[in-house]
């Protein structure tokens, strides 16, 4: 196999990932940098990330666009929850319209990447994959590596080891890896687990020409749901009175104030808040449904996400008799369906584990520092940023309570500084230093099972700036204002480091003398 020349070499950044995040950095990159090399390393053969991998019926966002989609690329669909069918469109039009397509390169996926001080570059070792399908061991040499590799791993999703697996007659799917055409008409359906996807695929696989013939989601425990517009119409008015940029702005910040009023208020009043979603979803839920016994969770709002019901089509699909909802614990799996912990038997054609993804920060990939392995557990977030003790490096981590990529636009101005600052004065390292015995805490504030399952690889956050995380767009923006250049950032430049060994040398050989 042979690899275009142009395909290898230097870059002065090379941004690792092409979902959302990855194509956003390069977005913000190139245009503050036209002079900087940059590429732009993909592992599959497509970009697009999640709304790309995920093929499951109904696969849509669970945070409006308005908020989800770039600051600088206005969304200009009506819909404001978009199929992952749009939210494509939208990727591949940012591509065309900011020139990214020359710095793509498919099928190539970072194994490690190994920083050399001496050098001041970082050496990935990457698997190339040709279009007949051999793979390739390449090197790219990097000023910046930056990580858009999301937040779970791509392979492999989580499901928990069911007893009698084997013994089911029928279909077991993973959402992370549905079938391309699948036929589920006619068929009684059992989807494990109750967040997000489940939210997505019970009402969706009651549509179309071939509908399920029945649905039920399988909860070990409630989760809390709220429904919310598919359609922004306050956007839609905006956007006519203010045309499209402007009113696309004025939503996105509509929806920002929006999304803070709420966090703030499930937050601080969770008492409360339980008696207002009990009684929005009670509405919504035929006369006489059991609420406390499935719509109740045991934690507060927010300890874990909400999910969103695009005109409550999840209610919708209860009321009219599609689906149902049973709360109760898995014994094993039959010939037939599932057998409750109560003894009752669900029957069942197919089988869905929504259970949930493997977490995973920095794509797997295995980072050291002059030759020393780095323990990303160990590390804090730099502003979210950076990490501690590793040079040249920078990484894009969301919220947990906004959309994740509102984060990006702070992010994009963080980078610029750093960037401009060593520019300016000749430098070609930077690594953020922490404080010795710095307190920490987990950078994830959520519960959930998949967050917890993770929470020992995962890098850790202080408790003051500029190590602190916040997981809501505003009150992080508050953090980003103050200058993103401390004394916490040390700055160095191989002639700076040269010096210093010789005069280091030059003081050992004196002393011995």
């Amino acid at each position: 196999m042979s690899i275009p020349t142009n395909d290898l070499g230097y870059f002065d950044v090379v941004i690792i990932g092409g979902g959302i995040s990855g194509i956003g950095a390069a977005s913000y990159i190139t245009k503050e940098f036209p002079k900087k090399t940059i590429a732009l390393l993909e592992a599959r053969d497509s970009v697009g990330g999640t709304w790309d991998l995920f093929r499951y019926p109904g696969i849509r966002s669970d945070s409006d666009l308005h908020t989800f989609a770039y600051e600088f690329k206005s969304w200009r669909h009506d819909n404001a929850i978009a199929d992952a069918p749009l939210i494509l469109d939208y990727l591949e039009e940012t591509i065309e319209e900011f020139g990214l397509t020359d710095l793509i390169r498919y099928r190539h996926r970072v194994v490690s990447a190994s920083w050399s001080s001496d050098d001041a570059e970082w050496v990935l070792s990457v698997d190339v994959t040709d279009t007949d399908g051999d793979v390739a061991r390449r090197v790219i040499k990097a000023g910046w590596v930056y990580f858009a590799t999301g937040y779970y791993r791509y392979d492999k999703g989580y499901t928990p080891d069911f007893e009698g697996r084997s013994a089911f007659r029928g279909d077991i799917l993973h959402p992370q890896f549905w079938p391309e055409g699948y036929d589920h008409s006619g068929k009684k359906v059992v989807v494990i687990g109750s967040g997000a996807t489940a939210i997505t695929l019970v009402p969706s696989l009651l549509k179309g020409d071939r509908p399920a013939e029945h649905v039920t989601m399988l909860q070990r425990t409630p989760t809390y749901i709220l429904s919310m517009p598919r359609v922004d119409s306050i956007g839609l008015k905006l956007t006519r009175l203010l045309g499209e940029r402007r009113g696309y702005l004025a939503t996105r910040w509509k929806n920002i104030w929006l999304d803070w009023a709420i966090v703030t208020f499930l937050t601080k009043f969770p008492g409360l808040a339980r008696k207002v979603i009990r009684y929005l979803n009670a509405k919504e839920l035929p006369p006489g449904y059991d609420v406390d016994k499935h719509f109740n969770p045991p934690y507060d709002p927010w300890d874990q996400r909400l999910c969103l019901a695009p005109d409550g089509d999840f209610f919708t699909s209860i009321r009219e008799g599609g689906a149902s909802v049973v709360t109760d614990r898995i014994q094993r799996f039959t010939k037939n369906g599932i057998l409750l912990e109560s003894g009752e038997e669900l029957e069942a054609d197919v089988i869905v584990t929504a259970t949930g993804l493997d977490l995973r920060l920095l794509g797997g990939i295995d980072l050291s520092v002059d030759g020393r392995p780095v323990d990303v557990a160990q590390s804090v977030t730099y502003r979210g940023l950076m990490l501690s003790g590793v040079p040249n490096l920078f990484l894009a981590l969301g919220y947990t309570k906004s959309s994740w990529t509102l984060k990006l636009s702070l992010l994009a101005k963080s980078h610029a500084e750093i960037l401009r600052y060593m520019d300016a004065h000749g430098y070609d390292t930077v690594v953020p230093l922490a404080d010795d015995g710095i307190a920490t805490r987990a950078i994830l504030d959520l519960e959930a099972g998949y967050v917890l399952r993770a929470k020992s690889s995962l890098p850790r956050q202080g408790d003051a700036a500029p190590w602190v995380m916040k997981n809501v767009f505003l009150e992080d923006r508050k953090l980003f204002r103050t200058p993103v250049i401390t004394s916490h950032l040390k700055f160095s430049s191989r002639l700076e480091r040269e010096v210093g060994a010789t005069a280091g040398r030059a003081s050992s050989e004196g002393g011995r003398g």
